[in-house]
C-alpha cells in the first residue's frame, strides 16, 4: 500500500516586515509635530497651516477611498452620515485642536498627551458603554497620567500659563480622536479600515479647507515658501504614508503588537524636538516619558 503523501507545513510568516512597517509608521507620524513647529516659525496661523496640510493630502485620501472601495457595495445613507461624523471628530476636530495646541507647548509634551489615547478609549468605553475596568487598568491609567502631569508641571514653570491652554487643546484633540476610535469599530467591519480612513479623512480635508475659506481672506494664501514645502512633507510623509504603513502592519502582526511597537513614537518625537527644534531635554521630561510608556505597556498587557 502506498503511504500517503505528507505535505510540508506552510512556513511561518516572518514578523519583522510588519514590525518594521509599524515602527517606521510611528516615527513618520510623530514627525508631524516637528514640522508644525517649524512652520510656525514663518508666521503662519493654525487655520492656514492645517488647510495647506489637508489640501495636499486630499487627492491621496480620495485615491485611497476609490482604490479600497472597488467592487464593494455602494454606501448607504447610514454609512454616509457615519462617515461625516467620524471625519468631523477623528480627523478634522482632532487635527485642528492639535495644531492649535502646538502653538503653546513643546512637541515633546504634545506627543506625550496624544499618547494617552489608549487610556481615553478605555475611559470612554466605561462611560459610554459601561465596560468593566479592573484594578490593573486603573493602575496603568494612573502611571500614564502621572507621567504627563510630571512633564506638564515642569513645562508650566519654564514657559508660563499658555502651556495650560496648549495642553488643554491637545488633550481635547486626543479625546476627539478617541471618540472616533470608539465609534468607528462597527463601520470598520462594514467598510474596511482603508476605505473608512480614506473617506473619513477626505471629509476632514474638505472641512479644513472650508474652515479656511470662512475664517480667512484669500490673501492669507500668501505664505512663506517654506510653509508650502513643510505642508507638502506633512501631508505625504507624516500623514498619508503612516496611515498606509500602520494598516499594513496590523494586517501582518495584529493591532496589539502594532500598538506596542508604536511606543517608539514619543521617543522619536523627543529626539527630533531636541535635535531639530533645539527644545531642552530635561530629567523631568525623561521621567514623564518613561511613566507614560510604562502605563501604556501595562495597559496593553492587561487588555491582552
Amino acid at each position: 500500500m502506498t503511504s500517503p503523501t505528507v505535505l510540508p507545513a506552510p512556513a511561518a510568516r516572518p514578523l519583522w516586515p510588519g514590525l518594521l512597517l509599524a515602527g517606521v509608521g510611528s516615527i513618520a507620524f510623530s514627525g508631524k509635530a516637528i514640522i508644525v513647529k517649524l512652520a510656525y516659525r514663518h508666521g503662519v496661523d493654525a487655520v492656514t497651516l492645517i488647510m495647506y496640510r489637508m489640501l495636499f493630502a486630499l487627492p491621496l485620501f480620495v485615491l485611497l477611498a476609490w482604490w479600497s472601495g472597488r467592487g464593494k457595495p455602494a454606501l448607504t445613507r447610514r454609512d454616509k452620515l457615519t462617515i461625516l461624523g467620524l471625519g468631523f471628530s477623528g480627523y478634522y476636530m482632532a487635527s485642528f485642536l492639535d495644531f492649535a495646541g502646538l502653538q503653546y507647548i513643546s512637541a515633546s509634551l504634545e506627543r506625550l498627551i496624544l499618547y494617552l489615547n489608549p487610556t481615553l478609549v478605555l475611559a470612554l468605553g466605561v462611560l459610554l458603554f459601561e465596560h468593566r475596568v479592573s484594578r490593573r487598568h486603573l493602575f496603568a491609567l494612573a502611571v500614564s497620567y502621572s507621567g504627563v502631569a510630571l512633564a506638564f508641571g515642569h513645562e508650566v514653570r519654564l514657559d508660563g500659563g499658555n502651556v495650560a491652554l496648549g495642553a488643554g487643546l491637545v488633550f481635547a484633540s486626543a479625546v476627539s480622536y478617541a471618540l472616533y476610535l470608539v465609534y468607528s469599530g462597527e463601520e470598520v467591519k462594514r467598510l474596511g479600515a482603508l476605505r473608512l480612513t480614506g473617506l473619513a479623512t477626505s471629509v476632514a480635508c474638505l472641512l479644513c479647507i472650508a474652515q479656511f475659506l470662512l475664517l480667512r481672506p484669500l490673501a492669507s494664501l500668501a505664505v512663506a515658501p517654506e510653509v508650502i514645502w513643510l505642508s507638502l512633507l506633512n501631508a505625504t510623509v507624516c500623514t498619508f504614508a503612516p496611515v498606509l504603513m500602520v494598516m499594513m502592519a496590523i494586517e501582518r502582526v495584529g493591532a496589539t503588537m502594532v500598538s506596542q511597537t508604536g511606543m517608539v513614537g514619543p521617543l522619536s518625537t523627543i529626539a527630533m524636538s531636541v535635535l531639530i527644534l533645539g527644545e531642552p531635554f530635561t530629567a523631568w521630561l525623561a521621567a514623564g516619558t518613561l511613566l507614560v510608556l510604562a502605563g501604556i505597556w501595562l495597559l496593553a498587557r492587561s487588555r491582552t
